[in-house]
């Protein structure tokens, strides 16, 4: 079977994406499902984090997302059974790449795919939907009354975290960075009742000259913003910082618009309080907490919690809550040049390979 890996040299600096050719799969386990692919996206790799857990391999498997037809189960697995539709995110220790033609998974990372959600939307929606989930639900919960601000919201990720805080009955504040994103959000709205835009307000930092700040505490009469989902943040000013370095927020600006007892929701693993911020966060009784949707993967103390997430995520998919930013459908031969661009950042819209 060929699948795509992901080769780092020696020196850790140079990466190349390659097609190997791997063996059939061992005879399927007890608890485990073989999976025949149809669909599988692409999300960037966090090489950092698999050496902090000690994966170290020659060739890291490539998408992880995937939706597919059950052909073999194991004789312990209840879920499951054969040809059922499936969807779900391969673990961070997979040893198969989610674009081999079969793959093997233990049931407990799998959900039921709705009959009338494509191959596609599935393996596309499930890792945003996740994230959101986390951000929303788990982090901080988005109810009627509440302003939801989200950072970037054309991006695949923010798409659906507009669209789940939308569903939730909060207001919505997003920010753009182009035209087209710009235009996108304005045609964002809901697949029934009225037909208004998801977002209240759209943001414009294309050219960096909006206050940030002065624009949602504007929106929100003085008190500030409720929740904030960050697209990463400017930890401090430089000189010879890159346009889109320049173009993110300071943490000293998503502090200040904070409202009291709100939500700071971060992507920033690096993050750095000063004292300063630490009191006016102090003052304001908000929290900081971050963003990891890998949490999940790293332990099944929570399995129960991750599956209901997973269904719930197919179920706002299949009623049309969700829409996902997707591009066009990829063949299998363009999926090395669409990760690299993936893993580069430079894609605006999920990646998604069709087998």
């Amino acid at each position: 079977m060929k699948g795509l890996y992901w080769q780092q040299n020696s020196s850790g600096e140079e990466t190349t994406f390659v097609f190997l050719e791997k063996d059939n799969l061992p005879v399927t386990r007890d608890n485990y499902v073989k999976v025949q692919v149809k669909a599988c996206a692409l999300s960037w790799i966090n090489d950092k984090l698999l050496s902090e857990i000690k994966i170290k391999k020659e060739f890291l498997p490539v998408g992880r997302e995937i939706a597919g037809v059950v052909l073999e189960t194991g004789n312990k697995v209840t879920f499951f059974q054969p040809n059922d539709e499936v969807v779900g995110i391969l673990p961070l220790d997979s040893e198969e790449s989610g674009l081999c033609e079969v793959v093997l998974v233990h049931e407990h990372y799998l959900a039921h795919k709705p009959e009338k959600v494509s191959w596609l939307e599935a393996a596309g929606t499930i890792r945003d939907g996740l994230r959101a989930y986390t951000a929303l639900h788990y982090l901080s919960y988005a109810t009627p009354g509440k302003t939801v601000l989200v950072m970037d919201g054309a991006s695949p990720f923010g798409t659906i975290a507009i669209q789940l805080a939308q569903h939730r009955g909060a207001k919505v504040i997003s920010t753009i960075y182009s035209l087209e994103d710009k235009q996108y959000l304005e045609r964002l709205t809901p697949s029934v009742g009225v037909k208004q835009p998801l977002v209240a307000r759209i943001i414009d930092e294309t050219n960096g000259t909006c206050d940030l700040t002065e624009s949602c505490l504007e929106e929100t009469g003085g008190l500030g913003v409720d929740i904030i989902l960050d697209a990463g943040v400017r930890l401090y000013s430089k000189e010879n910082e890159v346009t889109s370095q320049q173009l993110l927020p300071h943490k000293h600006d998503i502090i200040s618009l904070l409202s009291v007892g709100g939500h700071w929701v971060t992507m920033e693993e690096n993050l750095q309080l000063d004292p300063p911020d630490s009191r006016c966060l102090f003052l304001k009784g908000a929290t900081v907490s971050f963003l990891n949707d890998e949490v999940w993967n790293l332990s099944n103390m929570q399995q129960g919690k991750y599956l209901c997430i997973l269904e719930d995520v197919m179920e706002k998919l299949s009623s049309g809550v969700f829409r996902p930013h997707l591009d066009d459908p990829i063949p299998l031969y363009e999926a090395k040049v669409s990760m690299e661009m993936v893993q580069k950042n430079e894609a605006r819209k999920r990646q998604v390979i069709q087998l």
